[in-house]
């Protein structure tokens, strides 16, 4: 039990940290500090994606800290979703008011719990519009921080050299605002776009040398919901980058949200596991994805200890908080 000097001593050091005061077994890592990747969802926009009848993204900031709090989990990066309006499998009409619109929803929400949400911009990058936008995103006091794109979602064609050109200054955009970014660089699987080690060395040649000052969060472990072959031999890409010390990725880290742990085999979750320990435990961050009943951070996190970790890696990962969410 802890003593009153125990307990006024942690409030000090809590307040020196600028950090909510957690219960000891949360700040030693019992569960994770921070989820790395979440999304709130304006009603325009769930509805947008939602099937009839299916549950959506939580639809507030306040749902979204309910989802945290059930899982005893202090804060969340906000991705928004604004770059599905841009998403070339939809025709918006309006579709440029239509994101500034979600951004700005976004940027709302996350204002009402300033010390528990940090929020980043979202945009498709290959619009017409994506280089006003983030410029626009970096004069928000909130939307500033960071930026999120979606490679899937967008259609990103790596292999087009228009459309990489197009990505290159979007990423220069980014670093020249000082805007971290998280991106989801899968591509698209609906439409079955070639994924894998020759991809993930276009990201590593072309892009991230655009970005040398600020840091970039690759989603879910360089995947699309799944560890597969494919995700393997991207992520594969980075880890050898990483273990002979390339300054190109010196800047990298990874979430291991929205991958589909439960139903792996034991061989998969090894695979991933060993891949996770090659880029670097430190460089792995928590993050569960779009919260939905049933399937929000709570559930999450209690799939990933069936992860074969250590405890002392599972402490880690639960303890890692990402530069710009301090």
């Amino acid at each position: 039990m802890e003593t009153l000097t125990s307990v006024a001593l942690r409030a000090r050091l809590c307040s020196a940290l600028a950090l909510a005061c957690l219960p000891l077994s949360l700040a030693r890592g019992q569960v994770p500090l921070v989820d790395h990747h979440q999304h709130i969802a304006s009603p325009t926009i769930n509805q947008l994606l939602g099937a009839p009848g299916a549950p959506g993204l939580p639809n507030s900031a306040r749902a979204l800290v309910a989802y945290l709090d059930s899982a005893g989990i202090r804060r969340a990066l906000v991705l928004s979703v604004a770059y599905q309006y841009g998403n070339p499998s939809r025709h918006v009409e309006h579709e440029y008011e239509h994101v500034k619109a979600e951004n700005d929803w976004t940027s709302q929400q996350v204002a009402l719990f300033p010390d528990r949400l940090r929020a980043f911009c979202g945009v498709n990058p290959l619009k017409a519009y994506a280089l006003d936008e983030i410029d626009r995103c970096a004069k928000d006091p909130r939307l500033r921080a960071g930026l999120k794109l979606h490679f899937g979602n967008s259609d990103v064609d790596l292999h087009d050299t228009a459309q990489l050109a197009q990505l290159k200054r979007v990423f220069h955009a980014a670093n020249v605002h000082g805007m971290p970014i998280v991106a989801h660089i899968h591509a698209s699987v609906n439409k079955k776009r070639p994924y894998g080690r020759a991809e993930a060395l276009i990201v590593l040649d072309e892009l991230l040398p655009a970005v040398p000052d600020i840091p970039v969060q690759i989603a879910h472990l360089a995947g699309a919901g799944s560890y597969d072959p494919p995700t393997d031999s991207a992520a594969a890409v980075f880890a050898e980058a990483l273990a002979r010390h390339d300054p190109r990725v010196a800047r990298l880290y990874f979430d291991a949200s929205g991958i589909g742990i439960t139903a792996m085999p034991p061989e998969q979750k090894t695979l991933m596991v060993r891949r996770m320990r090659q880029i670097g435990i430190e460089r792995i961050f928590y993050g569960s994805d779009g919260a939905v009943p049933g399937h929000g951070p709570r559930e999450y996190w209690a799939a990933f200890k069936t992860l074969p970790l250590t405890e002392t890696e599972l402490r880690t990962i639960a303890s890692n908080v990402a530069p710009y969410m301090r």
